[in-house]
């Protein structure tokens, strides 16, 4: 049974700003670019929302970012003689991570409506678990130390823009992602298998924390803007399918990770023309994966879990191409990060 410590407040939104010049510049749809109003420019949390590239611009993104989870188990293998006594072995453990990702990634308009991206991100993990047995005689605490670095899951990405929001009607944008297995999965590196005194397995430990998961993922969504003068509200739906894979009869044979269903909303404002706000909340249902050969292990899973953060941004043009985005993210489930923080530097060319 997992706790985690607080729960929380405020994430994290990117807002993409415009680009000004002297002479009038145009839209995607041949309106003046002063014309529609700004807080169509506004884009939110995920690359999923915001309008696309313009045709022939290519936007360059470097992005850094810091999560971090903190959760503390009790494992009990014993019985109760009253209620406030117990005959047995108590186990507490506490488990600390923190996942470092630089990330480049590339947008690149082809015509109005038609935006392709691929983005590439580096990882850089480090794990402590730290846990003690109680009635062991022993007050001295066990430390454990993992750690992984290396290139993650690749991601290409396309959006299609549907409407031009015109006659009252938001923007619609179709979104395909294709995330391609080029991180280290789970199944990679090296493990080591976990046995009780009678030599039965209670788990297993990685020699190393995995950059990847291992499986070719597609997903298809939606994503809706609506200028609401002088905010914009958004919002996204996405389906994530996950193609199954056989790992080898030692990983459990073919592996097929639980389908994902995320959808998020929000809304954005511009304080003037070059520091915007946005605040959202975004949400992940993530089924059990299943297992081919399961055991008593991979049996003993919840049905789904749920993974919902809140998020705040802040987004400060700095030039006609180039703006700076912080994002600030908490989460409120047990299965989501305890905070993450991202720094994006988008430049257009």
């Amino acid at each position: 049974m997992t706790a985690r410590v607080g729960w929380t407040v405020f994430l994290a939104g990117w807002l993409l700003a415009s680009h000004t010049v002297a002479k009038p510049e145009y839209d995607d749809f041949g309106a003046a670019e002063g014309a529609p109003d700004k807080a169509v420019e506004i884009a939110s949390i995920t690359t999923d929302r915001g309008i696309v590239t313009r045709p022939g611009r290519l936007t360059f993104e470097p992005s850094l970012s810091h999560a971090y989870s903190n959760s503390t188990s009790v494992a009990i293998e014993g019985y109760t003689v009253i209620p406030a006594l117990v005959v047995g072995l108590i186990n507490i453990s506490e488990i600390q991570r923190d996942i470092f990702v630089g990330a480049l990634t590339f947008k690149y308009g082809f015509s109005s409506r038609l935006e392709v991206g691929v983005r590439v991100p580096y990882l850089i993990i480090e794990e402590d678990l730290r846990e003690r047995q109680a009635f062991q005689g022993t007050p001295v605490d066990n430390l454990r130390e993992s750690n992984g670095e290396g290139l993650g899951d690749v991601e290409l990405s396309t959006r299609f823009q549907m409407t031009d929001g015109s006659d009252g009607w938001p923007y619609l944008l179709g979104t395909f992602r294709v995330k391609a297995p080029t991180g280290e999965s789970p199944y990679d590196v090296d493990q080591r298998q976990l046995l009780d005194n009678d030599g039965n397995p209670i788990g297993i430990v990685l020699s190393e924390r995995p950059t990847g998961n291992g499986f070719w993922s597609f997903e298809p969504g939606i994503s809706f803007i609506y200028p609401s003068d002088p905010a914009v509200l958004f919002g996204n739906f996405s389906y994530v399918r996950t193609m199954p894979d056989d790992k080898g009869v030692e990983n459990g044979g073919t592996i097929k990770p639980g389908d994902v269903v995320r959808f998020g909303f929000g809304m954005g404002f511009a304080f003037n023309e070059r520091t915007s706000f946005s605040l959202g909340y975004d949400h992940s249902v993530i089924p059990k994966t299943s297992v081919e050969f399961a055991t008593s292990l991979t049996d003993s899973q919840f049905d789904r879990i749920q993974v919902g953060s809140l998020s705040f941004g802040l987004s400060q043009r700095l030039t006609t191409a180039a703006s700076l985005g912080l994002t600030v993210s908490i989460g409120v489930t047990e299965q989501a990060p305890n905070s993450e923080i991202a720094l994006k530097l988008p430049l257009s060319f």
